[in-house]
């Protein structure tokens, strides 16, 4: 079997990649430690502050299938790049509302352009994989994952040090904002037609190709697929929105209880790393299967028995569980027979950050009735929902 040859080019774009992954992580991390003290100074009960947070993935949804008209108009790169710009933007703006409605327009424009950002970059990063002749998709998520955890860090830095929330926010807008400009130079110059034009499909394309008579199991197949990547959302979700507050309310000072997310985005670090190997090895059925049994044996007992350190274990077990789900789904979707190319991925991005949509409010409402321990429920839940989806995954790669 004949390997590719792997330029210079390429392995400076594959780290120009990776940093753009890098950045993405790590901005709006730097606002989710200090989403309690925004929650308090705006006076939000918990139903609220869910619908105000929620805002963000909206904001996702509503601009997520316009990534593809601009990255055939710009390129993939640039998109990426502009787009992390416009998402430090928006956070920072989120940061600095004086009210609940300006806080939910700067997550809504930060999470419009997060999502355009995410499309971007992970139609480079496929762009960049096909000059290695093999799967590196994973490594980037797992970038990802770093720089959640450098931004939750940076985040529970600042409030040990008192840091204003301004202040705070503005050094990660222009850190961030410079890293990806930087990152910029180093991408694969000009455009790719099979990865800028076909990686992503846009509203007309999904349309056509889904009224075009694809089979009802290929269908089934994508709904099922779309379900683990919510799934992955939502758990996610529960470490971006709610981690800090459930350890705030066990008696965690502030700096200790913005742990819980970094855990949880750390754990995922390793899973992803980890996850190629693995799928090689076993294939994504099985790994996505033990996922979801980690994530409810983890959060579960966490869960049933209260404590800090307890905690922190549990959302660390959730992260690493969750870790594979999203690139199986998103890996799975974009080769589904039937469809055209850049279909299943498109609708697999767009539609997953349902879970970011659905879980704040639904948590929310459950945590002002009941607790928010009984509203954290939902993360072994998701657990349950992932054992019985991993079903629609392929054993085994037969490449």
């Amino acid at each position: 079997m004949a390997t590719l040859q792997i330029t210079r080019a390429d392995r400076r774009a594959r780290g120009a990649v990776a940093a753009l992954f890098f950045t993405n992580g790590a901005l709006f991390a730097n606002i989710l430690p200090r989403f309690p003290e925004i929650k308090d100074q705006l006076g939000l009960d918990n139903t609220v502050y869910g619908l105000a947070v929620a805002s963000f993935p909206v904001g996702a949804i509503v601009a997520g299938l316009a990534a593809a008209a601009l990255i055939r108009r710009f390129g993939s790169a640039k998109v990426a790049v502009f787009g992390t710009i416009l998402t430090g933007l928006g956070v920072l703006g989120a940061g600095l509302a004086p009210s609940v409605l300006l806080f939910a327009l700067g997550l809504f424009i930060g999470g419009a352009m997060d999502a355009i950002t995410d499309v971007g970059q992970n139609a480079h990063a496929l762009r960049v994989q096909r000059g290695y002749g093999r799967s590196i998709l994973n490594s980037f998520h797992a970038v990802w994952s770093i720089g959640a955890v450098v931004g939750g860090a940076m985040a529970a830095g600042a409030i040990a040090l008192r840091l204003p929330l301004g202040i705070h926010l503005t050094i990660s807008a222009v850190l961030f904002s410079a890293a990806s400009l930087t990152a910029l130079r180093f991408c694969l110059p000009g455009r790719d037609e099979v990865a800028d034009d076909d990686a992503v499909a846009d509203v007309d394309e999904v349309r056509s190709t889904l009224a075009s008579g694809v089979r009802p199991a290929v269908i089934g197949t994508l709904i099922g697929l779309v379900m683990i990547a919510v799934a992955g959302t939502i758990v996610e979700d529960a470490g971006n929105t709610w981690a800090t507050l459930y350890l705030s309310s066990l008696g965690a000072p502030a700096a200790l209880a913005a742990t819980g997310f970094i855990a949880l985005v750390g754990a995922q670090f390793v899973g992803r790393l980890l996850s190629d190997g693995l799928v090689d090895r076993f294939g994504q059925r099985t790994v996505v299967r033990v996922g979801g049994l980690i994530v409810l044996i983890g959060m579960g007992l966490a869960l049933a028995f209260p404590s800090v350190p307890g905690t922190i274990i549990g959302f660390a077990a959730a992260g690493f569980g969750v870790a594979p789900l999203v690139a199986a789904a998103m890996g799975e979707a974009d080769r589904l027979p039937g469809l055209r190319h850049g279909t299943g991925l498109t609708l697999v991005s767009w539609l997953m950050r349902l879970g970011f949509l659905l879980s704040p409010p639904l948590v929310g409402l459950v945590a002002d009735a009941a607790g928010l321990r009984i509203g954290l429920l939902i993360i072994p839940v998701v657990g349950v929902a992932v054992l019985f989806l991993a079903g629609v995954l392929r054993r085994r790669d037969p490449s």
